[in-house]
């Protein structure tokens, strides 16, 4: 072996491919490099320095490829856990990547996020979560993002006056972007993989999707989660993407690959799918150990396929370095590793002050006076909320070219050739609330989604990143479940888990409630605590036409996401109605309104049951003379205590009433909070009226019961003020 050190072969270039003898070195140095930083935190962790540790071992020559085939700073990148070499390749640092094994104050997550969760606002490099394959569909926003601003290179430009998201994002966009995501192949039984897939076909789209098939999902094996064992041979039908199943393991046929690839989704064809098979020689996880379900045949066999050391082979086998060169190499990785985990071990810890930074933005909050602005109707007539809403809509997207609006059934008509001629009058929605904007603003931002309300929120998010605003329709909250997990591990945490370096302000309008008179179970749902327990995402319920005008204004232009509710029973309701209140009207979010002032006891409320309350106070008036207040709270997250605890002073008795489900609701909340602050205020217990404890039925005198009623409401009145 000292006889080739000091006589290195003739390199053979074919063997080598489009890369040449100086960049295979590059390729194999972050290679190694990767590798031995795992290694190094496997021994931090060991050392109990850090606190988890996944590795990349393995998959590193398809990555170093991914990486070097794509343009830092220029396309946009949605990882996932694996993909250190990547993060690497792409220009991220050891040292980073160290500081966030430490939990240090790292840049990129502010000791909120695991290892393995780079994120980088120069090198495009998305925050990524744990869940897996949600990044995909963030991926597809973010090719439409950049689609759009290409073809509306205006809207990335302006001048913003305060109150106005667009002033945080800074837009850039190139014609011919690409934008990276990847998965495990376990990651391909997800919905939102075949969410992802079925939108970028149809928009042929530039995403270029890495399937890192290491052949486990922690310990179940492919065939257990992909049929036949094989994911390119279920998406091979897929119109207008380019394939590619590789050995991931080999450097050169990597790199090939992804070449083509990225090519190919650079030249506007549509969507790359780039298959390695690669391997695992690490357990998932430094708390597994793939011994327990890992035949000792099955790791020697994986061995024998390191990319690591087939690269090694081909750089000595080629003559491009001796092995003393190789070594010296090594050695130079092995000094930078251990320098960078010094540092990140002497790096300053977060500190406890930090911990609510970033969960809402620190620029623009709705709560902001700038959105308190006065009452300018513009007409008499008394409109209904379904009328501003959709007229809100239409002055905002006048307004804003980087408003686009999608969801199941928003445009007038996807086959829209008669609808510019007038043939068609079109849909707008099933409540037709978006009547009319498709075919005044245009079909690129106004269009209806895939049935898959995860790909409508996946998708909104990855736009809203890239500084569009997405106003999305789930068409009915009972169908918004699917979308959860998107609201919940990623929109929510996304700007806070990125310690401020990426956000998604979007709007999410859903129609939600009963009182429908046969909407049963899957039409008349509520459940807004469930959102008002997420952090990061806003909560408003609006309950009249000229708040749903103001708040609605108040949602699209500040710079946190929204998830705007608006009860279906108020669209078209005789309460409510108003004159239009002028395109700049504006509402603060955590400002109730009082509806009616009273002196002896308070209903504290919000929705269809404000004017329901509101019937029931008439009528206690009325028949016994008692005096109910009612506030509207219009915001849930944030609600106004201040307003909530004045009124409490002034009538010493209080009634929170929803439609929602009494127990473990958001009365509950608004009860224990009361009774704890405002006790010595209280001449009563606090009362709850509310849904009662089930789902909402078919049959109308079945629905009357289950939902809070009028009469509901005064009995607990009256039985209040006589306590």
């Amino acid at each position: 072996m000292a006889t080739r050190a000091n006589a290195p072969q003739k390199t053979s270039q074919s063997a080598l491919g489009s890369l040449s003898p100086e960049k295979l070195i590059h390729f194999f140095r972050l290679m190694y490099l990767s590798r031995k930083t795992d290694d190094r935190e496997i021994l931090l962790k060991r050392q109990q320095k850090i606190f988890f540790q996944i590795s990349c071992a393995g998959h590193e020559a398809l990555l170093v490829a991914a990486g070097l085939s794509l343009k830092p700073g220029y396309d946009w990148f949605f990882p996932y856990y694996r993909d250190r070499a990547f993060a690497l390749a792409v220009g991220q640092t050891v040292k980073d990547q160290l500081l966030q094994a430490v939990g240090a104050d790292d840049p990129g997550s502010g000791g909120r996020q695991m290892p393995s969760h780079w994120t980088s606002r120069a090198l495009r490099l998305m925050s990524p979560s744990s869940a897996t394959a949600t990044q995909l569909l963030h991926a597809v926003g973010c090719a439409e993002a950049g689609r759009y601003f290409s073809h509306h290179p205006e809207s990335a430009k302006g001048n913003y006056g305060p109150g106005d998201y667009r002033a945080f994002k800074d837009v850039d966009f190139h014609a011919d972007e690409v934008v990276y995501t990847s998965v495990g192949e376990g990651s391909t039984s997800q919905g939102e993989f075949w969410e992802a897939l079925n939108t970028a076909s149809n928009a042929k789209l530039p995403v270029l999707f890495v399937v890192e098939d290491n052949g486990y999902a922690i310990s179940t094996p492919v065939e257990a989660n992909t049929p036949g064992g094989n994911i390119s041979r279920l998406v091979a039908n897929f119109p207008n993407f380019h394939f590619a199943e590789i050995d991931g393991t080999d450097p050169i046929a990597s790199y090939e690959a992804m070449q083509e690839a990225v090519a190919y989704c650079r030249s506007g064809k549509g969507p790359a799918f780039v298959h390695g098979h690669v391997i695992r020689p690490y357990s998932h996880a430094l708390s597994d150990d793939e011994r327990w379900y890992r035949h000792s045949s099955e790791l020697e066999a994986d061995a024998l396929r390191d990319p690591i050391l087939k690269t090694e082979a081909l750089l000595l086998r080629e003559g491009i370095l001796t092995e003393e060169q190789l070594q010296k190499l090594k050695t130079e990785v092995d000094d930078e590793v251990r320098h960078a985990a010094d540092e990140a071990l002497a790096a300053a810890l977060p500190t406890i002050a930090s911990i609510t930074k970033h969960v809402y933005s620190e620029d623009l909050s709705p709560t902001d006076s700038v959105f308190s602005t006065e009452l300018k109707p513009v007409d008499s007539v008394d409109h209904t909320i379904a009328d501003l809403v959709n007229c809100t809509l239409r002055d905002e997207m006048a307004r804003d070219e980087r408003i686009v609006i999608f969801g199941e059934d928003v445009a007038d008509a996807t086959r829209d050739k008669h609808l510019k001629s007038g043939a068609l009058k079109g849909k707008g929605g099933v409540f037709k609330i978006t009547a009319g904007l498709q075919t005044e603003f245009g079909s690129d931002r106004v269009f209806n989604s895939p049935l898959a309300e995860a790909n409508i929120v996946g998708r909104a998010i990855g736009m809203a990143s890239r500084g569009l605003k997405p106003v999305v329709e789930i068409q009915f909250f009972d169908y918004i479940w699917p979308a959860v997990h998107q609201m919940r591990n990623e929109l929510s945490n996304f700007r806070w888990r990125s310690n401020g370096n990426h956000s998604a302000p979007l709007v999410i309008r859903v129609p939600i409630g009963g009182y429908l008179t046969g909407g049963s179970i899957y039409h008349s749902q509520s459940g807004e605590s469930i959102f008002t327990h997420t952090p990061g995402i806003r909560v408003v319920m609006p309950s009249s036409a000229q708040d749903f005008a103001g708040l609605l204004r108040t949602a699209i232009r500040c710079d946190d996401p929204v998830l705007f509710l608006e009860h279906k029973r108020l669209y078209r309701e005789s309460y409510g109605r108003g004159p239009n209140p002028g395109p700049e009207y504006m509402i603060p979010f955590g400002k109730a309104k009082t509806v009616k002032s009273g002196s002896d006891l308070t209903v504290i409320t919000y929705g269809a049951v404000v004017p329901r309350a509101l019937q029931a106070a008439q009528k206690l008036e009325r028949e016994r003379g008692i005096s109910a207040e009612i506030i509207d709270l219009r915001s849930l997250s944030p609600y106004d205590f201040e307003a909530i605890a004045e009124s409490v002073r002034k009538t010493n008795r209080v009634i929170v009433a929803h439609e929602d489900m009494r127990s473990w609701g958001f009365g509950a909340e608004l009860a224990a909070r009361i009774s704890d602050e405002l006790f010595h205020d209280l001449d009563a217990p606090v009362r709850r009226v509310a849904g009662m404890d089930t789902f909402v039925a078919y049959q109308p005198i079945l629905e009357d019961a289950i939902l809070p009623q009028p009469e509901h409401i005064y009995a607990a009145m009256v039985d209040l003020a006589a306590f």
